[in-house]
């Protein structure tokens, strides 16, 4: 079970009946990075990115220099990587983003 922005994109991707991506999907053998959420046959990702208001992991300095090595490996090999504040996923914002990025109009969603 994922952090609680991860289980409420995970609810959303369900209720708009989208094909259900991958969770934990390990898209680099050698440095192991996983990406919360993939369709590896759209190479589209997504990360729910905690603690940006209080100062977790992804917003400080050896964190967010992490975060760029992975981000950048996942773009050199092709992946579309959509980040997201457990925020922006509660009001539905990741959702219609994951959306766009699959070319899928909101009025072709249940």
């Amino acid at each position: 079970m994922g952090s609680a922005g991860e289980e409420v994109f995970a609810l959303h991707v369900k209720a708009a009946g989208l094909i259900a991506p991958e969770r934990e999907y390990r898209f680099d053998a050698v440095r192991k990075w996983r990406f919360d959420f993939a369709w590896p046959a759209r190479r589209l990702a997504v990360e729910v990115e905690g603690g940006t208001w209080s100062g977790g992991r992804h917003t400080r300095g050896a964190g967010y220099k992490a975060d760029l090595e992975k981000y950048n490996a996942a773009a050199t090999q092709g992946w579309t990587v959509l980040r997201f504040t457990t925020g922006q996923v509660k009001t539905g914002e990741a959702l219609a983003v994951v959306l766009a990025a699959m070319g899928i109009q909101t009025e072709e969603v249940k």
